[in-house]
């Protein structure tokens, strides 16, 4: 149950009685102090305002149609019109009831599912996944594991780059292994080394770099022998994201990609679309949109340049594509673009222009979701020790190694494979994690020591607390199936506990609304916090029967939320740490 929005419901209800115009908004929020109740409602100032009349006053007259008898112990006006709300703490052991008895935490799916489409990821095919892909591929996931969660349609779009230039000279090089009879597999193992060595053939060989650019027109046109190259190209390239994907825990599969070339027969239509809107003029022989809305205070623009003077397309012109496919041929409510915030001019053109063009209307949300930089601790973005870019499958199973090295010194005893599935899950969910819980549009910095330390706001230290609330519920030697009777919330602590578990629903729904898993990391840390804090003070296993039953399905509910919460950011639990 998600008390914000019933709580929202019912204040609004009880302000338009009260006199409020329709659709006034309630503004309801979790309280920040204990003091101030468990919510407070914020929007009567607003509408007092409007109404012209004393907030205080019109509070009041809003209490007088309010009834929250059902949920609330008690409902006050605070200073000069805000409405604080105590839940009571009969109805939190009912929801706390609901919650142990229900597989998905009493949490229903939307009534009204939308279609989302989710572009992430997107790696350039020409080169390996580096540490530039890790915050699109991450929070895109989980974004998308909590829309799939509540219901929603995700169509998952991994928009790889698989066409340009570029790919003649890789194309190229590939032609010339074959005429030696090297083995091209072998070759393309190492997809960096690749790229380096075909980039100095293109330039230090004049004979070469004429091969590639020829290759390219080729490719272009479609020629059967050149295509058929490039696809054994593309394949591997995507093995070598697939390998990534899997072992980074992302849901992303082949049948997801939709690359760059998927768009190529309607990039023409684009430009004769636009055109034929009288949107498109020629700027030294390449064709460009000129939007004013994005003039400076000089009057200048930067133009939207579609087709390039000799005839080629570009980004803009895919994106345009992509944006058309997405609104008529999908049908989206909803596209979510998790893209490098240094794109965010780029994609306020996109969507401006494909509105004006017609190629989306109102009924299509489009959202750009833009993220910062994974900074070295030089203020840099994050490089390896020898100053190249941080290969993404190098890093993580750097991660996996000091996250064995790390348990197998605390836990001496274990086998060396629970060591090595240990260190598997805590070094990949630590990475994860560490991204996942900054807000998206931040820079931060990649630390090891801080990512890996089983304190503060870090996998290490979630994954530790569910394994030990599932400990304290295997001491007890109980049959979970079998434990019932009701839960009676009476210690703060207990209640504390209550409040934050039914919070759960609020949280994964800011994730989905606002495409921001930051809100979720931090309510299951706060989750943790409160649960150490209820075991303190209030003994489990060694209270009498009831109220051992009451706080041993407390501690259920938090295993329950702390695991489901954790899957939906893409990460594993273990039993056993």
């Amino acid at each position: 149950m998600n008390i914000q929005t019933l709580l929202n419901q019912r204040i609004q209800a009880a302000m338009v009685a009260a006199g409020a115009p329709e659709e006034s908004p309630a503004l309801v929020r979790q309280s920040a102090k204990v003091q101030f109740g468990d919510y407070q409602a914020n929007g009567i100032m607003g509408v007092a305002k409007k109404l012209k009349t004393n907030p205080r006053a019109f509070a009041e007259q809003v209490l007088e149609k309010l009834d929250l008898t059902d949920l609330a112990d008690k409902v006050e006006i605070a200073g000069p019109g805000f409405i604080n709300i105590f839940l009571n703490n009969a109805w939190l052991g009912k929801e706390q009831n609901n919650l142990r008895t229900s597989e998905r935490l009493d949490i229903a799916t939307v009534s009204q599912p939308e279609t989302v489409v989710v572009d992430y990821s997107a790696p350039n095919l020409a080169k390996e996944m580096h540490v530039g892909h890790l915050r699109s591929t991450v929070i895109g996931d989980a974004v998308v594991r909590s829309l799939e969660f509540l219901g929603h349609n995700v169509v998952r779009q991994n928009h790889v780059g698989d066409w340009g230039t570029q790919f003649g000279m890789l194309l190229a090089y590939m032609e010339r292994l074959r005429s030696e009879n090297s083995e091209i597999s072998m070759a393309l193992s190492d997809l960096e080394t690749f790229y380096r060595e075909a980039k100095k053939c293109f330039d230090d060989d004049e004979a070469f770099s004429v091969r590639a650019r020829e290759l390219v027109v080729q490719l272009q046109s479609g020629a059967p022998e050149c295509i058929a190259l490039w696809n054994d190209f593309i394949n591997i390239s995507l093995e070598h994201c697939e390998e990534t994907y899997q072992m980074l825990g992302v849901s992303l599969e082949r049948k997801d990609v939709m690359p760059e070339s998927a768009y190529n027969d309607d990039l023409q239509n684009v430009i004769n679309d636009l055109d034929a809107k009288g949107l498109i003029k020629e700027d030294q022989g390449a064709k460009c949109v000129f939007l004013e809305e994005f003039a400076n205070k000089d009057g200048e623009i930067t133009p939207i340049i579609v087709q390039k003077t000799g005839g080629g397309f570009l980004y803009a012109t895919t994106d345009l594509a992509a944006v058309r496919h997405r609104h008529k041929v999908i049908k989206a409510d909803r596209a979510l673009y998790f893209v490098d915030a240094r794109q965010s001019l780029h994609f306020d053109q996109i969507f401006t222009l494909s509105r004006k063009a017609g190629f989306a209307d109102d009924s299509i949300s489009l959202e750009h979701m833009p993220f910062g930089t994974v900074m070295g601790s030089d203020g840099k973005p994050f490089k390896t020790r020898s100053g190249g870019v941080a290969k993404l499958s190098a890093l993580l199973e750097e991660a996996q190694e000091r996250a064995y090295k790390l348990v197998a010194s605390k836990n001496p005893e274990m086998s060396e494979e629970e060591l090595r599935n240990i260190g598997r899950v805590v070094g990949v969910a630590s990475v994860k994690y560490a991204d996942l819980s900054k807000n998206r549009t931040s820079d931060y910095v990649f630390n090891w020591d801080t990512m890996l330390s089983f304190e503060g706001n870090t996998a290490p230290y979630l994954q530790y607390a569910y394994s030990r609330v599932a400990s304290i519920v295997r001491n007890a030697e109980i049959d979970v199936a079998e434990l019932q009777g009701e839960i009676s919330i009476v210690e703060s602590q207990e209640r504390a506990l209550a409040v934050k578990l039914v919070q759960f629903e609020e949280a994964v729904q800011q994730v989905t609304n606002e495409g921001m898993p930051h809100f979720l990391c931090a309510y299951l840390y706060e989750l943790a916090g409160t649960f150490m804090s209820f075991y303190e003070a209030c003994p489990i296993l060694k209270a009498e029967e009831e109220v051992k039953n009451s706080r041993l399905q407390l501690a259920l509910n938090t295993a329950s939320t702390l695991k489901l919460g954790l899957s939906l950011l893409g990460i594993e639990t273990l039993e056993r740490m």
